[in-house]
């Protein structure tokens, strides 16, 4: 008898895992007894949700972020002009042409041409979604505090205060350019080019920009004034 039950115990010990525990898959909520394949399942579940999660907090692509070569051609299109900061200060006297400054509001107050108007096409970032937060992280892990982010009543606010039949000139800081170069071929975009743009696009037909941008202008000693008008 004793030999009958060890023979016993050897042959029930050879048979296969999922003879012996079968009763596991009571414990596992649905996975797979085995833990590497459980692993993978739940690993491949997470990832999904973040997928699903990161696609429903990231906005649609705005106008502005479109590519640069096709915002060129579409400046040149509509025969964007750019003019020197001489001949801006003219038209601003002379044909009544309004300087549009696109810059943040704080550099506005700091200096810029008499007349001018300031709509910053880029503010800092006030909203508090998963996506803003995000975005403040990466400009934080870059050292920049004040991250900005495209105005969404930028061309609201132009609207009202100049109208669709303004004849404008558009300025930021430095101006970026039309003009192919050895360096840029395709010319070089600016905040000032990014409004001018969207301008067009939203059918304004009187629209130049500031070739050199501000920093020319303040350069070259002509008139402006400090703080708001």
């Amino acid at each position: 008898m004793t030999t009958m039950l060890a023979a016993s115990s050897v042959v029930n010990s050879n048979l296969p895992c999922s003879s012996r525990i079968s009763s596991c898959s009571d414990f596992t909520s649905g996975y797979s007894w085995r833990p590497i394949e459980a692993a993978r399942l739940r690993q491949t579940r997470t990832s999904r949700s973040l997928q699903i999660t990161c696609t429903a907090t990231k906005p649609a692509k705005s106008p502005a972020e479109e590519e640069w070569k096709i915002k060129r051609q579409v400046l040149v299109e509509k025969r964007v002009r750019s003019v020197d900061v001489k001949e801006a200060l003219r038209l601003q006297k002379e044909n009544n042409f309004a300087i549009l400054d696109v810059r943040p509001e704080a550099e506005f107050k700091e200096a810029h041409p008499p007349g001018a108007v300031n709509v910053q096409i880029y503010r800092l970032i006030k909203e508090w979604t998963a996506w803003d937060i995000a975005r403040r992280a990466a400009f934080a892990f870059f050292g920049i505090f004040s991250g900005t982010e495209e105005n969404p009543e930028f061309i609201q606010s132009v609207d009202e205060k100049l109208g669709k039949d303004a004849k404008i000139i558009v300025a930021c800081s430095t101006g970026g350019t039309l003009k192919p170069t050895q360096n840029f071929p395709d010319g070089k975009q600016s905040r000032s080019l990014i409004a001018a743009y969207l301008l067009v696009l939203n059918g304004y037909k009187n629209v130049f920009h500031l070739d050199g941008g501000l920093y020319t202008w303040f350069k070259e000693g002509l008139p402006a004034v400090e703080g708001e008008e």
